[in-house]
């Protein structure tokens, strides 16, 4: 019996570090919402403001509140194109009642009151990760783009896009949120291939894990507290350059080795 009760304590902390816990958030209708004149119309208790926009993760639950005097409705869509029936609907939303939802798909959610159509908010729903739009652009003709998401306890700045030495390099902006330095970042392979190399700071890390589904590389790599530059480098980095990106590439490349080769003409001299 005991050793039954030990391997099941082993098995429920050996899983335990994998749970992901959703939240639940609260939006408020407050007394004189319906007014068009009120000062405000909802009461965001995640950010503490006036607002019914909010920032939530995947598999998080929003419950409105309705606690004015008269009835609301929480309708999914704008008052311009009306509901969308994604969530909500235009069922009364009486003086005391809640209604909630759970948002397991990420997206832009606005939502409206029927009655009150001046009361509009939005839902926003991401998985966690932040977006570096454009990574490419300073490439070849420009013409390839791409997006860099990331989730980590800090801000990453692109700051050089290397296509010699096939290598991004990133900022690391501001003071951590949390004690988890885990960097978890999505690379499109048509921009950057593995096998990848990471480097913190001029010091190569090995300790880190990649994953390729279909065309997006995924890595996960613990970043030291108080980091300043990541480089990361593959295989190959953004191939595809325009006809006139190679005619410049080409030339460029010949005045290299011509300056060299002038160069080494007046050592031996």
């Amino acid at each position: 019996m005991n050793i039954l009760f030990l391997m099941t304590v082993i098995l429920l902390f050996s899983v335990a570090p994998t749970l992901v816990f959703a939240s639940s958030y609260d939006i408020n209708i407050p007394t004189g919402a319906a007014s068009p004149d009120a000062p405000y119309f909802w009461q965001n208790e995640k950010s503490g403001l006036a607002t019914g926009d909010i920032d939530i993760l995947i598999d998080d639950t929003v419950v409105w509140k309705n606690a004015d005097t008269t009835v609301h409705t929480v309708t999914s869509g704008t008052p311009s194109d009306g509901p969308d029936g994604i969530f909500g609907n235009t069922d009364f939303l009486n003086p005391g009642q809640s209604y909630q939802f759970t948002f397991d798909k990420k997206g832009q959610y606005p939502y409206y009151c029927v009655i009150h159509p001046w009361m509009t908010g939005t839902v926003s729903v991401t998985d966690g990760y932040q977006t570096i739009p454009d990574v490419g652009q300073t490439v070849g003709d420009g013409s390839a783009v791409f997006d860099v998401e990331y989730r980590f306890n800090r801000a990453l700045s692109l700051t050089l896009v290397d296509e010699k030495q096939k290598l991004l390099t990133f900022e690391i902006l501001g003071r951590s949120q949390s004690d988890d330095n885990t960097l978890k970042i999505r690379l499109p392979a048509a921009l950057i291939d593995g096998p990848f190399v990471i480097i913190v700071d001029g010091e190569k890390i090995t300790d880190y894990e990649h994953f390729k589904d279909n065309d997006l590389n995924t890595i996960s790599v613990s970043i030291p507290e108080d980091s300043k530059l990541l480089t990361i480098m593959g295989t190959f980095i953004v191939p595809e350059f325009g006809a006139i990106s190679i005619v410049v590439l080409a030339i460029a490349t010949v005045c290299i080795i011509m300056a060299r080769q002038k160069s080494t003409y007046q050592l031996n001299f």
